[in-house]
């Protein structure tokens, strides 16, 4: 009885000890260049590339899950996921809920219109601007532009979409991610200045983790030190934003 009781016991650390092994990364994945599916239904993306690089440092396996964006912090909350990785703006509201690590990115934010629509962010009082559902910039337009209608969308294709069919007459989204669509538009234009309220945006994004996982986020840190150190983070980040 001894030794079947001994074997479970083992049993069950080497099974814990696996699932150690395995860094499950939740994120929503129709945010270019951070993250997107390709032509094989694979997600790619620096978010993608960079947790990859933190992982083999850290000798782990990474997995990377499809989730809406509004659902990420509550997955970790609830430990479906180990981290989330998925240009989220390290906030003091998001703080209170999980932990993150150093900021791995610089962020700003920036609206943007179809050419000719609206001529400056003063004269977006009274319009529609889509934005992300649970992001930032939902917080700040509802925060601090009251006159402007803040639209939510599960993901901004279909915010881009409802824009060209003049739904709505704006859009405020991330930097990096807006001007991957003057690559594909031509009929873009910038609206005012980028908007760097580091209430909502000064902080970088970073890696949330659940708060009870303190050890996964010193790793992660630890990690992020080193590919910073050798070169690698910027061989990734040259890959998406050289251009």
């Amino acid at each position: 009885m001894k030794k079947i009781l001994l074997a479970s016991l083992i049993g069950l650390a080497s099974a814990h000890a696996a699932a150690q092994e395995e860094i499950k990364f939740a994120m929503e994945a129709t945010y270019a260049p951070f993250e997107y599916i390709d032509e094989n239904n694979q997600i790619q993306g620096f978010d993608v590339d960079l947790a990859n690089a933190l992982c083999k440092e850290i000798q782990a396996k990474c997995s990377f899950h499809n989730q809406p964006f509004d659902s990420l912090i509550p997955a970790l909350k609830f430990h479906r996921y180990d981290a989330a990785i998925s240009g989220i703006d390290i906030t003091e509201q998001r703080l209170q809920q999980v932990s993150f690590t150093d900021a791995y990115y610089e962020n700003a934010a920036a609206f943007v219109a179809l050419s000719g629509h609206v001529a400056s962010q003063d004269a977006l009082k009274g319009k529609r601007v889509g934005v992300q559902n649970g992001s930032t910039h939902q917080s700040y337009l509802s925060e601090q532009m009251a006159a402007v209608t803040a639209v939510p969308y599960a993901s901004y294709q279909d915010a881009f979409i409802d824009m060209k069919n003049g739904r709505i007459d704006a859009i405020f989204g991330d930097t990096a991610v807006v001007a991957e669509w003057f690559d594909k538009n031509d009929k873009l234009t910038y609206v005012g200045n980028p908007v760097t309220n580091a209430q909502y945006f000064g902080n970088g994004f970073g890696i949330a983790v659940n708060k009870k996982n303190q050890a996964l986020v010193d790793q992660l840190n630890t990690a992020l030190k080193t590919v910073k150190a050798s070169g690698e983070y910027q061989v990734i980040y040259d890959k998406y934003f050289g251009k």
